[in-house]
């Protein structure tokens, strides 16, 4: 009998906090250029910003955030710092020559880069008097198009996290575009998660897990109103797929579901019209039943979705839950929040259709509970799968709170399908 053993638990080390117990690091995005440089982001916060040094941007929550970009060209062994912007969670992305990051801070934000991002422009809003919100999930090409999902906040009524407040937003823009313009990005329409599924009708299968808190969080313990957030952008061309779309006007959206439980994942769709705009809806089984909640290992956490042409597979970077179902009061003292948010152990699967996902392997974990493997983003490189962790170590502040944002490579990636 042969013991799993894990894919990808080396790393190196792209950025380390210099003072973990008040400077932490976040949202960790990837991109892979053609000429083979490697592009990495992320962002900075806590309460020793005001050490770093600027620019700064101030988060939805009124705290000083920062995001930085680093490239390598050896292939990830060493890394050299580009920028500084004053915004969160962003991602890079890569068409016509043009190297972008998008993010927010409170509206929308982005930056361009022409030269592989040695230098870039300044900082350009998209939105105006927005609340927004996402992580660095995945990037979708079609039809000349470039497609990725964030989320704007809508109403401001629930003291706790607002994960029920939430629309997934897709968003569009023309690859030969340059999408620093706001013009050239078309916005989906927006459907609140608690407009969208009350919890009040939910039954039989235990959403959500614990009860909900609509006032200020008291304790790590607080369950918030159910909600879906962190949206991954999926196409299905397959022709034999229950929800295949033959136009190529249909993609879906594949959120975290916050629930107070694990294993499933939230979906949407959003429709292209014949006139260009984008309507988002909830999905529907052949039976004609609505379907919000689906199968998915770990999406209970931020997880990422890529889909690989050449297996004609969508993988899926998630989060391992080995303990939800231990009760609050018995968790080990160094686990962050409910059962359902363990944070140290990265897994990865693969799907002809996301809906039957199977094992590929435990990608990195840690021994302790409050040195987090989470969070994380994934590019293809060639044979090589490489992951970008918002990862910890003894020295974080906590599991959530981390001080490291590491490298994983799983080579020949495609060599775990069976």
């Amino acid at each position: 009998m042969k013991r799993i053993e894990s894919l990808a638990d080396e790393y190196i080390t792209v950025f380390a906090s210099p003072d973990p117990t008040h400077i932490y690091c976040f949202s960790p995005g990837i991109a892979v250029l053609p000429n083979g440089r490697l592009v990495a982001t992320l962002d900075l916060g806590g309460p020793g910003m005001a050490q770093m040094g600027g620019p700064f941007g101030v988060s939805n929550r009124g705290k000083q955030v920062q995001g930085r970009v680093l490239v390598s060209d050896d292939r990830g062994r060493t890394w050299r710092q580009r920028l500084r912007f004053p915004f969160m969670h962003a991602r890079p992305f890569f068409v016509e020559g043009a190297l972008y990051v998008l993010g927010h801070c409170r509206d929308l934000m982005i930056v361009r880069s022409d030269d592989g991002g040695d230098t870039w422009s300044e900082p350009v809003r998209l939105t105006t008097g927005g609340d927004w919100h996402q992580a660095p999930c995945n990037v979708h090409m079609a039809g000349g198009h470039v497609y990725l999902a964030m989320e704007r906040i809508y109403y401001h009524d629930v003291a706790n996290w607002p994960v029920s407040l939430m629309a997934p937003v897709l968003m569009r823009g023309a690859v030969q575009n340059d999408l620093t313009d706001p013009a050239n990005w078309t916005f989906a329409t927006t459907l609140v998660a608690r407009d969208a599924f009350s919890s009040a009708e939910l039954d039989y299968f235990g959403v959500p897990f614990y009860t909900e808190h609509t006032g200020p969080k008291t304790s790590q313990a607080n369950c918030a109103p159910i909600g879906w957030l962190e949206t991954n952008v999926v196409q299905f061309t397959d022709p034999d797929h229950c929800w295949h779309d033959p136009t190529g006007r249909t993609f879906h959206l594949w959120m975290r579901a916050h629930t107070g439980g694990t294993g499933y994942a939230a979906i949407a769709k959003v429709v292209e019209q014949e006139d260009g705009s984008m309507t988002t809806m909830l999905e529907t089984v052949p039976s004609g039943k609505t379907v919000v909640f689906v199968p998915c290992p770990g999406g209970q956490m931020k997880f990422h979705i890529l889909y690989d042409e050449p297996t004609k597979l969508y993988w899926l970077l998630s989060s391992q839950a080995t303990d939800s179902m231990t009760r609050i009061d018995k968790l080990p003292p160094d686990r962050f929040d409910l059962p359902n948010n363990e944070r140290h152990r990265l897994q990865l699967h693969f799907s002809r259709n996301c809906i039957d996902w199977c094992f590929a392997g435990l990608v990195c974990m840690t021994r302790s509970a409050g040195q987090a493997r989470h969070y994380a983003s994934m590019a293809i490189n060639g044979d090589d799968l490489l992951i970008l962790s918002r990862s910890g170590d003894e020295h974080a502040k906590d599991a959530h709170n981390g001080n490291l944002i590491t490298l994983h490579t799983v080579a020949r990636f495609r060599e775990l399908i069976y």
